[in-house]
């Protein structure tokens, strides 16, 4: 049976919806054609030249973390990034990412860190917000009414996310309609097409305002016939959300506790580092894969004994351990995500057998490949 990336990409984004993605993410199919045959899946961290040599012609390389983010406006082939697209698409292999949609699915990154540190996972750590009975309209108005609509649907209970007011997102584009017999139109003439200067805007609203939103935007609104779309906001996957919070079979001194983190990650150059009392007794864990200290202040009420994460910075752990007694467990980036290739592969080899070929990459993409404990072990790309 032939597998096309189209198959391959549905079964991801069913895994890992790229609705929970953060706003500023870059998530999906970067290179590659949907209907393409599909010969492989390599699953890695980061789409590298040592890694993309790892992946067959003709295959898809599942990475976690995107090529192409911030500030991209070139993939030409002499800029490092441009010259791995291109020789992605020259021998006919994909690229696919699952970033923080990864980290927020139910099961997703933080999940596998988690199994492999034997922990059972109780729940999200910072659970993802859900819209349950929110709309999302767009609404189309003349660019010199926009600000004036948007006002009148704010008032009516529009644009309000957490403690902020006032929310909307807005482009510009050009409307066109053709008034016919019986119209009245507040811009142009019965029989000649109009194109008019519009902005599209966007804000959400609770389910229940729909009413007052709707009839206050059309007070406002200076078109015999506003155009505008109202989509209903589905909540997200129960569990979902960043980190999890997990318990151990039995409680253990943290001292055997960082042990257990260090056998149970790849070994990198920055090892594994704590700071906490090492004979407090640990039974509850919290986890992030990734970068995790923007979540100290959930592990702080989360209670637990112990929190593993990656890239801690100085000042946020230390005024964390002046107010908590959480200890914190401080890992290599990569190695803190890596565990999440398993599962990415795990589930489509679940999904598509012996006809499609799924392999985890083991080149080691953490950028630091040296220190002086030796810590340097392990196959990478120096």
């Amino acid at each position: 049976m032939s597998v096309r990336l189209a198959d391959v990409i549905e079964v991801l984004e069913e895994a890992y919806p790229p609705g929970l993605a953060q706003s500023w993410d870059s998530v999906g199919l970067v290179c590659g054609d949907p209907d393409d045959a599909l010969d492989s899946v390599t699953v890695a961290v980061d789409a590298t030249p040592a890694v993309v040599d790892e992946v067959p012609d003709g295959g898809l390389l599942l990475a976690h973390h995107p090529l192409l983010l911030r500030g991209v406006d070139t993939v030409a082939a002499s800029t490092p990034k441009g010259a791995l697209v291109h020789r992605l698409i020259r021998t006919g292999r994909s690229l696919f990412t699952a970033h923080t949609n990864a980290d927020s699915a139910a099961p997703g990154v933080s999940d596998a860190l988690a199994g492999v540190l034997g922990l059972t996972v109780e729940g999200a750590l910072e659970p993802a917000s859900a819209p349950a009975d929110f709309d999302k309209w767009v609404i189309y108005v003349p660019r010199e009414n926009s600000e004036a609509v948007q006002a009148a649907v704010f008032e009516a209970g529009a644009g309000n996310i957490g403690d902020y007011s006032h929310c909307s997102w807005t482009v510009s584009g050009t409307g066109q309609f053709l008034p016919h017999e019986g119209a009245a139109p507040a811009i142009g003439s019965v029989g000649t097409v109009e194109r008019v200067a519009e902005d599209r805007f966007e804000v959400i609203a609770p389910a229940r305002a729909r009413a007052a939103v709707l009839a206050a935007m059309r007070a406002a609104h200076p078109y015999e016939e506003p155009a505008f779309d109202i989509l209903e906001l589905v909540p997200p996957p129960s569990g979902a959300g960043l980190g999890r919070v997990g318990t151990l079979t039995k409680p253990e001194p943290l001292r055997a506790f960082v042990s257990r983190v260090h056998a149970a990650l790849p070994p990198t150059s920055w090892g594994v580092r704590a700071s906490g009392d090492p004979d407090m007794p640990v039974t509850r864990v919290a986890v992030c894969g990734g970068a995790g200290d923007s979540l100290l202040a959930a592990v702080a009420r989360a209670g637990v004994q112990a929190y593993v994460t990656a890239d801690l910075r100085h000042h946020p752990a230390d005024e964390h351990r002046r107010a908590s007694p959480v200890a914190l467990i401080d890992v290599a980036h990569w190695a803190s995500e890596f565990p999440w290739c398993a599962q990415a592969a795990d589930l489509l080899r679940s999904r598509f057998g012996a006809s499609l070929p799924v392999r985890v990459c083991d080149v080691r993409t953490d950028p630091w490949n040296m220190s002086d404990r030796g810590g340097d072990a392990g196959r990478d790309e120096s």
